[in-house]
């Protein structure tokens, strides 16, 4: 009873009550969005409304069994959960295809999605390997492993294919450069071969999220003239990709003349070798982006297409995309009252999957611009509580893995949001706690609730 009475005293209430309070918007927009007059009771289970209420209660009853067991638990059996997700994410490969993707699990209307689960096991195999390392120590077994850690399940999630939550994976990425996990093993083992070289640290190696901004930058810049010629110098015009690694490479050999005209003669060796790896890396990454996008499905391409400005399809292929900034922008300022939404409403069927991806039309639709606003703030509360509980931490464990659900929220956020408002791509993210969906709300409740659980007993945490 004592250790009971601890644990609630212990507990972060503002955000396990702005999780409630999610959940509780949540179900109520979902009601009112799929609202059918024929079974009006929020628990008509044939309705979805009814069936949320069922995956909510059941979410909570694991979120308190999650919090009762010891923390210590999630750590020691941290691989053993990741192989079973693993596992689930190879057999599910062989399941019929639902909606074009194999990803779920399930017999008839009711499944999960592996995936879903995979960010949990991923985030604590992770946090028990990287606490298990000397971050002052590392080499590049260290580095490959970690990697390894997170290129299986992504690989897994892309051949099904989840584009979304592939992409959701990458958040990975921001929680080694927090740690100071950094690629420099991999690539001091390079670049100390080459003579008069030596480097105790790489560039990019410590600054690979920075970089990785550049990369995605120049992605960008690659599927806008991917089909374009693009003028190199005057009165010469390269196609596509070679147009750009032809720029890179007369922007790299004017960067090397001023580097060797101006600059510090003890440092010019190592920056010209670092004008060269970057002209390399942002050569292959144009050539990689160029190849890829071949490769995709025609309608993932129209997508990226799409989103990029590149072609213009209001009421065939970019349709959902159009109704649902067109629902968003009818709310006004103030809304249209709930369940008074028109544009967005399940029984108008104007933007699909309105109570799931797309959830946030109908609320801004029903609520105006005070009300998403009201929400929005919401989730950035959440987002940064998330970010002050791993601050905290005495544990590394604990930090990691908190700093992987907060980057979990934020992508989840900002990508859903994105796809309402027409600033993202629609790659298929639920927004977390206020989407329709059993596996959403399972996955994010557990990944809560053990991230309540470590905080609760961080303070019997020895450092």
């Amino acid at each position: 009873m004592r250790k009971s009475k601890s644990l609630i005293n212990n507990l972060d209430w503002p955000l396990f009550l702005g999780f409630i309070t999610l959940i509780v918007f949540g179900l109520i927009t979902i009601y009112s969005v799929a609202f059918n007059e024929d079974h009006p009771s929020l628990f008509s289970f044939s309705e979805k409304y009814g069936k949320q209420v069922i995956w909510i209660c059941i979410a909570l009853f694991l979120g308190v069994m999650v919090f009762l067991i010891d923390s210590d638990i999630y750590k020691k059996f941290a691989l053993p959960i990741y192989l079973t997700t693993m596992s689930l994410l190879v057999v599910v490969l062989f399941m019929p295809p639902i909606n074009g993707a194999r990803a779920w699990l399930g017999i008839g209307s009711m499944g999960i999605q592996p995936a879903e689960f995979a960010k949990i096991s991923t985030a604590l195999l992770l946090s028990k390997y990287i606490s298990a390392l000397n971050m002052k120590q590392l080499n590049s077994t260290n580095i490959f492993l970690a990697l390894l850690i997170l290129l299986i399940p992504m690989v897994l999630i892309l051949l099904q294919p989840d584009a979304g939550t592939f992409v959701v994976f990458t958040a990975f990425f921001f929680v080694l450069y927090r740690e100071g996990l950094t690629f420099d093993p991999f690539l001091l083992n390079f670049v100390n071969l080459i003579p008069k070289v030596r480097f105790k640290q790489t560039w990019l190696g410590t600054h690979f999220i920075p970089i990785l901004f550049v990369f995605v930058f120049l992605s960008i810049i690659t599927l806008l003239f991917g089909e374009k010629n693009i003028p190199v110098i005057p009165g010469v015009k390269l196609y596509g990709s070679f147009g750009i690694i032809t720029s890179l490479f007369l922007l790299a050999g004017i960067s090397s003349f001023f580097v060797q005209r101006f600059g510090l003669k003890r440092a010019r060796s190592k920056a010209q070798l670092i004008i060269i790896l970057c002209f390399i890396l942002g050569s292959g990454v144009s050539l990689i982006v160029e190849k890829s996008f071949g490769s995709l499905a025609q309608h993932q391409k129209d997508r990226i297409e799409l989103f990029l400005g590149l072609k213009e399809d209001p009421n065939g292929k970019d349709y959902n995309r159009y109704r649902a900034m067109a629902a968003v922008g009818s709310g006004g300022l103030v809304g249209k009252g709930y369940k008074n939404a028109s544009v967005s409403s399940v029984r108008t069927n104007h933007v699909p999957e309105s109570e799931t991806d797309f959830i946030f039309c109908p609320f801004a639709e029903e609520w105006g611009f005070l009300g998403s606003l009201l929400l929005v703030s919401l989730y950035m509360f959440i987002i940064v509580r998330i970010f002050i509980v791993a601050e905290r931490q005495r544990s590394q464990f604990n930090r990691i893995y908190a700093y992987s659900v907060g980057m979990f929220f934020f992508y989840h956020f900002a990508v859903n949001i994105g796809m309402n408002i027409g600033f993202a791509p629609v790659i298929g993210i639920p927004l977390p706690f206020f989407s329709y969906g059993g596996s959403s709300m399972l996955s994010f409740s557990i990944m809560v609730f053990i991230l309540l659980k470590l905080d609760s007993q961080r303070r019997h945490v020895l450092r």
